[in-house]
């Protein structure tokens, strides 16, 4: 018999296998409301954002219900149809935002010594683009990408750009819009127009530290506002609910888990 590759699996994706064969086990049934997120990382060795990860594919496949106020709860304990797994391939979302900080954080500083006044210009019209589209009641989202997209241009190097470009893809996954529809409200759009005019005074002012600070906060406080916005969709049990759940045989970075402890403080 031939050897077998391996296929490679994101953490999120071992978490939600796991929890959709204990509803499938009938361990958790129909109309039941799963074990707060804290004890299911507790029981499987895993990170908190790891189990919201987990929560939101299994919630974009049609297994459990997201009532806000109220917690998760199984929708169903057979398999969908088979195009709802494409969620399992996606990128974590948190670990899409943690890589954005980090990378768009350097095209930031670099576009502060690098970008010429036409591309300051197309960072600035961007910003403007997501101001009049909130104010007329519309989604900034097209000029956000715009903003980020022309910081990247702004940096000089077609890597970066690309990469950018390449998250900008993902952030269109059903996984990713799924996580946005927890934060993306008329007060959040405001803090980060504010975040991004600090990003793009520290560039107009040739200040690549500011500008790397700026952008790395803005992300930071992104992640933040999700972790906020999903306590209050999640919050907790009242009671600790014990399952038989192994622990988990893939384990997170330490870039990972340095911003996983950021998140869980929130």
């Amino acid at each position: 018999m031939p050897v077998q590759p391996l296929e490679p699996k994101r953490l999120y994706r071992h978490i939600a296998e796991q929890l959709r064969a204990l509803m499938e086990a009938g361990e958790f049934t129909i109309g039941q409301r799963l074990p707060a997120e804290r004890d299911l990382a507790v029981q499987m060795g895993v990170s908190r954002p790891s189990v919201r990860e987990a929560l939101i594919a299994l919630e974009v496949e049609g297994w459990v219900e997201v009532r806000s106020g109220s917690g998760v709860y199984v929708q169903r304990n057979t398999p969908p149809i088979a195009d709802a797994k494409a969620a399992y391939d996606e990128w974590g979302p948190l670990e899409l935002i943690m890589a954005r900080g980090l990378i768009e954080g350097e095209a930031a500083a670099m576009a502060a010594q690098q970008a010429n006044q036409e591309q300051i210009d197309r960072i600035a019209d961007a910003l403007a683009q997501m101001k009049l589209a909130l104010k007329e009641h519309k989604d900034p989202l097209v000029g956000d990408e715009l903003f980020h997209r022309a910081i990247a241009q702004a940096c000089g190097n077609e890597v970066l750009a690309d990469t950018v470009s390449r998250y900008w893809l993902a952030r269109r996954s059903p996984l990713y819009l799924r996580l946005a529809d927890y934060f993306e409200r008329p007060a959040s759009w405001r803090a980060v127009m504010a975040e991004h005019s600090a990003v793009l005074n520290a560039i107009k002012n040739r200040k690549p530290n500011a500008a790397r600070e700026a952008m790395q906060n803005h992300m930071s406080k992104a992640l933040t506002r999700f972790s906020a916005s999903w306590k209050l969709a999640n919050p907790p049990a009242p009671g600790a609910v014990k399952v038989s759940v192994a622990p988990s045989k893939v384990s997170s970075t330490p870039t990972r888990r340095h911003h996983e402890k950021q998140i869980a403080k929130v």
